[in-house]
C-alpha cells in the first residue's frame, strides 16, 4: 500500500523530500558504502534540490558515495533550458561536491534509441559490471505526475507503460507539455524495482487527477503513474495540500 503525506505548501513539500534524500542516503551509505538516485524534473524537484544544495543539508550527505541518474530526459542538449540534467545542474550538482563519475546523464542530445540504449548500459555497468539482467534496485527514485496523469515520460496510451524487459526506452512525443521532442525515461520494470519511490505532487491544478490515479479504477494505459506500484519497495506520495483536497 502506498503512503500518502500531505504538506500545507510547496515549500514544506519540497522541504520533506530533501530530508528524505539525507535520511536515506544516510542509510545506505552506512549499509553498503553508496546511495542511488533517480532525479525528476519540474519545480519541486528544483526547490528540493536547492534545499538539498543548502549548507545545513549538504553538510550531513557523503556525496563522495552518491550516484545520480535521472528517471526521464527530453532529448535536448545538456545545456538547454528544457534538459532536466540542466536544471539539476544548477540547482545541485554545480553546488555539492559529487565526483563527476558519479553522474549518470542520459545523453538527450544524441538519437534517441541510441540515447535508451546507452543509458541502460550505463546502468548495467554501474550497478553489475555489464552482468546482469535483474532490473537494478535504486535506493531511490523520485517521480513527478503531469496533468494527464503520466509519470517520467511514460505517457498514455504508449509502449512503455507495459514495457516488459528493457530498462530505458525512447518514447515518441507530441503531448504537452512543451517542448514536443522525444524523451528517453526508465520503465516500469526498473521503477518498481526500486527500495523507495516518492511521487511530488503540488498544486491544485493536480487534483482531480491525483484523485482518479489513487482512488478510481486501475487504468494504467490511461493512467500512466497507476502501473508504479514497488514490487517490494516503499512507495510514498509526498502532495501538496492543494492538490490533495480530493482525496
Amino acid at each position: 500500500m502506498a503512503e500518502i503525506k500531505i504538506y500545507s505548501n510547496a515549500d514544506e513539500l519540497a522541504r520533506a523530500a530533501a530530508e528524505w534524500f539525507v535520511a536515506l542516503a544516510t542509510e545506505a551509505i552506512a549499509a553498503r558504502g553508496r546511495f542511488t538516485v533517480a532525479l525528476s524534473g519540474g519545480s519541486t524537484p528544483r526547490a528540493m534540490h536547492l534545499g538539498l544544495s543548502s549548507e545545513a543539508l549538504k553538510a550531513q550527505v557523503d556525496w563522495r558515495r552518491v550516484h545520480i541518474f535521472w528517471g526521464d530526459e527530453r532529448c535536448v542538449p545538456p545545456d538547454h533550458e528544457h534538459s532536466n540534467y540542466r536544471m539539476a545542474k544548477e540547482t545541485l550538482l554545480e553546488r555539492a561536491p559529487i565526483p563527476a563519475g558519479n553522474i549518470h546523464r542520459i545523453r538527450g542530445e544524441a538519437d534517441p534509441e541510441q540515447a535508451a540504449s546507452e543509458y541502460e548500459q550505463d546502468l548495467r555497468v554501474a550497478y553489475f559490471g555489464n552482468a546482469s539482467h535483474v532490473p537494478p534496485r535504486f535506493d531511490l527514485i523520485y517521480l513527478g505526475m503531469g496533468d494527464d496523469g503520466h509519470t517520467a515520460s511514460i505517457f498514455p496510451g504508449t509502449s512503455a507503460v507495459r514495457e516488459p524487459t528493457r530498462w530505458a526506452v525512447a518514447q515518441a512525443h507530441d503531448f504537452p507539455p512543451p517542448p514536443l521532442v522525444a524523451r528517453i525515461t526508465l520503465t516500469p520494470p526498473v521503477i518498481n524495482a526500486a527500495a523507495h519511490v516518492a511521487f511530488l505532487v503540488a498544486g491544485a491544478g493536480k487534483a482531480e487527477r491525483l484523485q482518479q490515479v489513487l482512488k478510481g479504477p486501475h487504468q494504467p494505459d490511461k493512467l500512466p503513474a497507476q502501473i508504479i506500484q514497488p514490487t517490494s519497495g516503499k512507495l510514498v506520495w509526498m502532495v501538496e495540500e492543494a492538490a490533495a483536497k480530493n482525496i
